[in-house]
Formats: C-alpha cells, sequence, structure tokens
C-alpha cells in the first residue's frame, strides 16, 4: 500500500491512499482519520486500507478519485511522537572524520550513532527551507527513513524487522556552521536541526520488493540542486546496519511508540563516483582530492530535489522539492 496525506483539517490531515504508480488518490478517512492513527491502529485498520487499495487498483472505488499531483499535500506523516536519527553510512562518517584529521573509532563499525531529532511537525515535500542566514551554512541531507508500529524495550532484530510498517526518503535539513559549537558542548544537536522535510508518500515494505530485503532499501537516492545533480548512491549498499539494527539500538532500553520515524542518516557510497547526498561531504571530497572547497552551502533561491526511483524510471515516494527563502523575523 501506499499512503499520502491531505493537508486539510488538523495537525495530522487526511489519510489518502494512493495507487502504485502515484498517479491517483482516494481519501481513506473513512476508514481512519489519518496516517498517524492508522499507525496506532493498524491491526484493527489493515484490512480495511488494503481493500480500498485494491478497490483503487481495480477501478472499483465508490468515492472521488483524485489526480495525486492537484491535491495539497503534507509530509506524508505531517507530525511524529518521535523522530530518531541515526547516521548508518561510514562512508560518510569516515570521509567527514578524515577531513578534519581523525581517525573512525572502531566501535563505530558494531554501534550504531544516533540522535534524537525534531518530529513534532515535518515540512510538507514542497515547504520553503526557511532560514534566518546563509551564515548557518545551509545544507540538505537525503535520507531513508522507516516507520514503525509499537516496538517494545529491548526488541531483538525479529521484533524490530517485523515492526517496519512504512518505508519514505526525506531532506533532514542540516545547518553547518552551527554543528560544531553545539557539539563541543557534548550535549547537540538543537539549533542546528531545524524541520526536516518527508516525501508525499510512504510505501508498506512489501510493495517495494525486490528492492526491500534485509532491512534495506535497494534503490537510488538521487538529489539535485539548481537541477545539477549532486548524487545517486545506491541506498541499500554500504548500509553498516541495517534499519532491523538501527530500530534493536533505539529500544535497548525504551520502548518506541507507534508512528516511530527512524532515519538512515546520509546516504553514502565508497564509490565516491556515485556523488554525495549533502553539500557537506562533496565540500569535503573537494578539499581532500584539490585542497580546496568549490561548493557552497545553499543559498536563499536555490532549490533542492530529491527522488527514488524504480528500476522502470518511476518515481517511489514521490518527490521532495523545496526552495530555500529567508526568514522573516518576528516584530519585536
Amino acid at each position: 500500500m501506499k499512503f499520502a496525506t491531505l493537508d486539510e483539517g488538523g495537525p495530522d490531515g487526511v489519510l489518502l491512499v494512493v495507487s502504485s504508480d502515484l498517479g491517483h488518490a482516494v481519501r481513506a478517512d473513512d476508514i481512519v482519520p489519518s496516517l498517524r492513527e492508522a499507525l496506532e491502529s493498524w491491526d484493527h485498520c489493515r484490512e480495511a486500507l488494503e481493500e480500498r487499495a485494491r478497490a483503487l487498483a481495480e477501478g472499483r472505488v465508490r468515492a472521488r478519485v483524485f489526480p495525486l499531483e492537484t491535491l495539497p499535500l503534507c509530509a506524508c506523516l505531517p507530525r511524529a511522537f518521535q523522530f530518531v536519527d541515526g547516521s548508518a553510512y561510514l562512508a560518510h562518517v569516515e570521509r567527514v572524520r578524515r577531513a578534519r584529521g581523525a581517525e573512525m573509532p572502531p566501535s563505530f563499525l558494531t554501534d550504531p550513532l544516533m540522535y534524537q531529532a525534531v518530529s513534532d511537525a515535518f515540512l510538507a515535500p514542497r515547504a520553503p527551507i526557511v532560514a534566518l542566514d546563509e551564515a548557518h551554512g545551509i545544507d540538505f541531507e537525503a535520507e531513508v527513513g522507516v516507520i514503525t508500529a509499537a516496538v517494545p524495550a529491548a526488541a531483538d532484530r525479529t521484533t524490530a524487522r517485523a515492526a517496519i510498517r512504512l518505508v519514505t526518503i526525506l531532506n533532514d535539513v542540516s545547518l553547518r556552521e552551527l554543528i560544531p559549537s553545539e557539539l563541543a558542548k557534548g550535549f547537540g544537536f538543537l539549533q542546528s536541526k531545524p524541520l526536516s522535510a518527508l516525501a508525499p508518500v510512504a510505501v508498506t515494505p512489501d510493495e517495494l520488493a525486490p528492492h526491500w530485503r534485509d532491512g534495506r532499501l535497494h534503490l537510488p537516492l538521487v538529489s539535485q540542486v539548481n537541477g545539477e545533480t549532486i548524487g545517486r548512491p545506491d541506498a541499500g549498499a554500504d548500509m553498516q546496519f541495517g534499519f532491523d539494527e538501527l530500530i534493536v539500538h533505539a529500544a535497548r532500553t525504551r520502548p518506541l511508540g507507534a508512528g516511530t520515524l527512524v532515519g538512515s542518516g546520509t546516504v553514502a557510497n565508497r564509490d565516491e563516483g556515485r556523488g554525495c547526498s549533502c553539500l557537506a561531504e562533496r565540500r569535503v571530497l573537494e578539499l581532500l582530492r584539490d585542497g580546496r572547497v568549490r561548493t557552497p552551502f545553499l543559498r536563499f533561491g536555490d532549490r533542492v530535489r530529491i527522488e527514488t526511483t524504480d528500476g522502470e524510471s518511476r518515481s517511489v515516494f514521490g518527490a521532495i522539492e523545496q526552495k530555500v527563502v529567508r526568514a522573516v523575523p518576528p516584530a519585536l
């Protein structure tokens, strides 16, 4: 199944069931009002949602069917009780550390990096990236994310993998120039991590076969800035920890509520020819290769596009397309 959220009503929006080709959608709020509530009552509403998806595919939906592209959409999941973001691609971690002369600790191979991120709101896929100052080092980070059922504390990998309800992609926006001072305190991130954006569509793992296996999405994640392709790494290759392992790590000492978003971290491959999923890494590679940085961070007016396509060049989750705009300071 594929789901989106109509920007209507309250903060959780209205649940939509989306056709496999992302062409059309039908409301499903007569079954369950929102995707958040569907995740919380999955066992009770799953069969009805599956029937709605089959009816849409077979052209026998009695309700009105809308072209998806004409609808005002929120993020597929407009808000969550929890967002934990990992850093599962060690090629990205190693490059960033190498640029500042730091070795990668051996523990990084066995113990995932993870932090608690902003979850009370996610930007819509076409909402602007609003920033106060270009000097903050505005950057995108293209990631894969999974949305879970409730996960008990100390869950094992089998339980964790079974808890993955949905897969999507996201833009984890970062303010790079604010990060060093926050991490130096030993208690970040906060100010350096504004709202992230989610794709318009979230997809059940079974719909992704054969590209979903081993707790990983084996498809390219393409990032562009102003029409220039920055990278297209394979999200399944070189992912040190699968999503089942990331969930186990997050739930080691506490349960995860239904609707928790778990991020993969910036997607990266060891093959530098596949490019990058953020500007910080591209700048690092320039510095290591040429001795100087040529690529600036994002500027006001720049446009970012992030998308995953399948083997037949069809969009899987829809595209994240955002423009960087200057924030208007509140009036005194």
